[in-house]
């Protein structure tokens, strides 16, 4: 595989600080690093779903069609639908997401707070950001971006493509709020207007072209290849007796599946939210009485999909529970009676007792790791192009 090097020199930039809402001037030197990218483009196209998904999507929203550019977003919004994927676009998208360049002062990346490894998490509670300062929520993992709706702990935002710039005009992200000045400085760089051309036809820097790219990138990045997925045709008989006694607690009396549903174990059920359409997918699980980050509203977070679950500790959007098993004796007794707790949680205006023994708490562990896909976090397609 031959190795393709860009090179620039090294060059002075001029940054922008944030300190109290004052600007103050600053030099910072960019290093020469490149991509390093394989000289046949990797083929993001070969993407499949399990059979898992067979009754979720079936043929009324294949992926294949997804992929031949009829801009299908998978959870229904369709003013803003995600983007057609070709490898040249989520190629450059790849680049985009682990350049350093797209932050302020040039020392943070989206990868930044999304590691490969940790199923694009970052296994901390708070991320650092572009000088340093920490973010207020824990990072989510990177979940089958394009079967999803509702983005962020807060579900802000409706798909993809809406979502890729807001951590990099975050001023404790990446700091580039000015869109325009991030056009400017990639043009500037060496290795940028080859690959636009190649993603768009022209080597023209747009924030749109940059939005599109990272998105197909996201969009690419699909987890479908876990013990559970490979069990689907096997009857399970893969799984081990704690794992088949995790997955009917599941299933049954935990009732994990009630909002964890479908074969992305997310609340987002093929094109509806499942009675949490008004919440666009978020839920007060009971964390707290009186919450300082009030979420959605009203303490009510995104629901998110449970793939990977095993990779992304530690969870809640503040990241307060360091294990999975922490995070189930919440939900088995310690859940809090807040005014606007989900229903689901309430017996008798009460929140609810799951009473769940150990060994049960053991066996939905066991369960939730059968979720982890060792082939998306080992593949080359989503690494980093800036390590050799």
């Amino acid at each position: 595989m031959r190795r393709l090097y860009y090179i620039i020199p090294l060059s002075l930039l001029l940054c922008t600080s944030f300190f109290s809402c004052e600007k103050t001037e600053s030099v910072k030197v960019i290093t020469p690093d490149s991509p390093i990218l394989p000289a046949q483009v990797m083929d993001y196209r070969d993407i499949k779903l399990s059979q898992a998904f067979g009754s979720q999507f079936n043929n009324s929203n294949p992926l294949s069609q997804f992929l031949d550019g009829e801009s299908i977003n998978f959870s229904g919004s369709a003013k803003a639908p995600n983007p057609k994927v070709t490898n040249e676009g989520a190629t450059l998208g790849r680049v985009l997401f682990y350049d350093k360049k797209l932050s302020l002062n040039n020392s943070i990346s989206c990868a930044g707070c999304h590691h490969q490894s940790k199923g694009f998490a970052d296994g901390l509670s708070s991320s650092p950001g572009f000088e340093g300062r920490l973010t207020p929520r824990s990072s989510m993992g990177i979940v089958n971006a394009a079967l999803n709706n509702g983005m962020f702990w807060d579900s802000r935002e409706d798909n993809v493509n809406a979502m890729t710039l807001n951590p990099v005009q975050n001023h404790i992200e990446m700091g580039m709020e000015d869109l325009d000045f991030l056009e400017k400085k990639l043009v500037s760089v060496d290795y940028y207007p080859e690959l636009f051309k190649k993603a768009f036809g022209t080597s023209g820097i747009t924030k749109e072209r940059i939005s599109s790219a990272i998105a197909q990138f996201l969009c690419s990045m699909v987890t479908s290849n876990s013990k559970y997925d490979q069990g689907v045709s096997l009857n399970f008989s893969n799984f081990t007796a704690l794992e088949k006694m995790g997955q009917d607690l599941f299933l049954n009396k935990a009732n994990c599946a009630s909002c964890h549903g479908g074969a992305n174990f997310s609340v987002a059920n093929s094109n509806m939210f499942s009675g949490y359409e008004s919440t666009k997918g978020t839920a007060n699980i009971g964390l707290d009485i009186v919450y300082k980050d009030q979420g959605f509203g009203q303490g009510q977070f995104k629901i998110p999909s449970l793939r990977n679950i095993g990779l992304t500790a530690p969870y809640m959007h503040d990241g307060r529970f360091a294990n999975l098993e922490q995070v189930i004796k919440h939900y088995n007794e310690d859940i809090k009676p807040h005014k606007s707790l989900d229903r689901k949680f309430l017996r008798n205006g009460a929140p609810i007792k799951l009473g769940l023994k150990q060994i049960e708490i053991d066996a939905l562990v066991a369960f939730l790791n059968t979720l982890t896909d060792e082939t998306f976090v080992k593949d080359p397609r989503y690494s980093d192009p800036f390590k050799p």
